[in-house]
């Protein structure tokens, strides 16, 4: 027995520390590759930078997030940190789809960031299964998913239920993983989790069960270090019939009073069978920023909420018919509106877009008492 022990302890020293961890990589050196940036030194994953495919993809996204940067999210922060100064921990993102680029600029440093939508959670990525015929291909597919919300800031969703659930990258994480990356984020741990019936999250193990909806957790921190934050993605239905059989706004109550952030909605709090989640926000944000396809003003109590109006209302483009408010409207009459000097929404031209900030408490009583 001591002969076989001796022999192990030799080989293990024998085999370079590469061959052991061969085949494994950590989240935040498999995120950094996806959004095109170099993993972490010694990582089984430098095999992949040196593809000619991964390199291409790296320059197109260097040269896109450049763009990115000075056309919207450098200005975008510079809009929050002087309009939004006082925060909750935890940021609610109905309606998000895997967008946490525009949650972190609007948000940036919340410990809980809930974003929600339709498009399938996906497995976690892993590319150092990925045969290296395929890479470029499926980073193709990871810029095409992600062209419309560089160049317009929103996803388009039919396109994106596609997309998803094509290739090896499937899924919103290897989306997600990207906005972390590129947003200065260090991944610490990724799990994929069941949202259930009662509101409680636990890790996933096998199939999605009866009334569960399936999510991720990722856990991360800034690149100024502090405490890790978390970001929670839920693929869940927040129509009134799907919320009245999930557990997804008895989790959201349970993380207490948040803020909000909508944007690019379709509209959907416009109708009456998304109620359950247009009340939601109402009672349980203290900051609310969304631009018009969110909830309609007529639902804000004057006597709660400070309303504040930015940029230009327009007409909604003609896919959502009936949504013009004349009430927003009279917010944003001449010089009653503060200007924008970026895009955002579905009408993403500077000059176009709009965004309206909500803001519950004494401040909006007293204002609204005069």
């Amino acid at each position: 027995m001591k002969f076989v022990w001796a022999f192990l302890a030799a080989l293990l020293m024998i085999v370079p520390v590469s061959a052991v961890a061969q085949g494994t990589a950590t989240a935040d050196d498999t995120a950094r590759v996806l959004a095109g940036l170099k993993p972490s030194a010694g990582s089984p994953l430098d095999t992949v930078t040196q593809n000619a495919a991964w390199q291409s993809h790296a320059k197109y996204f260097d040269s896109s997030w450049e763009h990115l940067n000075q056309r919207q999210l450098g200005k975008i922060r510079t809009w929050s940190a002087k309009h939004i100064p006082d925060r909750k921990p935890v940021l609610f993102y109905m309606f998000s789809g895997p967008d946490f680029l525009y949650a972190d600029a609007f948000f940036e440093g919340a410990s809980t960031y809930v974003l929600s939508g339709l498009e399938p959670v996906g497995s976690v990525p892993d590319l150092m299964a990925l045969p290296p015929k395929s890479l470029g291909s499926e980073l193709r597919g990871l810029q095409n998913s992600l062209n419309s919300v560089l160049s317009y800031s929103f996803f388009i969703t039919k396109k994106m239920k596609t997309e998803l659930r094509n290739g090896r990258l499937t899924g919103t994480l290897p989306i997600l993983y990207t906005f972390l990356a590129r947003s200065g984020k260090t991944i610490r741990d990724t799990t994929l989790v069941s949202l259930n019936a009662d509101g409680s999250v636990t890790p996933l193990n096998g199939p999605i069960a009866k009334g569960a909806s399936p999510g991720a957790k990722i856990e991360f921190t800034s690149a100024s270090g502090g405490l890790v934050q978390t970001l929670y993605y839920f693929n869940t239905d927040l129509s009134d019939g799907g919320l009245k059989t999930s557990g997804f706004l008895a989790f959201c109550k349970g993380l207490g009073q948040g803020d909000g952030f909508v944007k690019s909605a379709s509209y959907l709090m416009h109708k009456d069978h998304f109620s359950m989640v247009r009340a939601f926000l109402l009672e349980n944000t203290s900051t609310l920023v969304q631009d018009d396809s969110g909830i309609p003003v007529r639902f804000f109590d004057e006597k709660e909420w400070q309303l504040s109006a930015f940029g230009r209302y327009m007409n909604p483009l003609g896919l959502f018919p009936g949504t013009y408010q004349p009430k927003m409207r009279d917010m944003f009459a001449k010089g009653r509106a503060e200007p924008l000097d970026f895009g955002v929404g579905y009408r993403w031209r500077p000059n176009e877009s709009n965004l309206l900030l909500a803001v519950r408490g004494s401040n909006a009583r007293a204002d609204a008492s005069r």
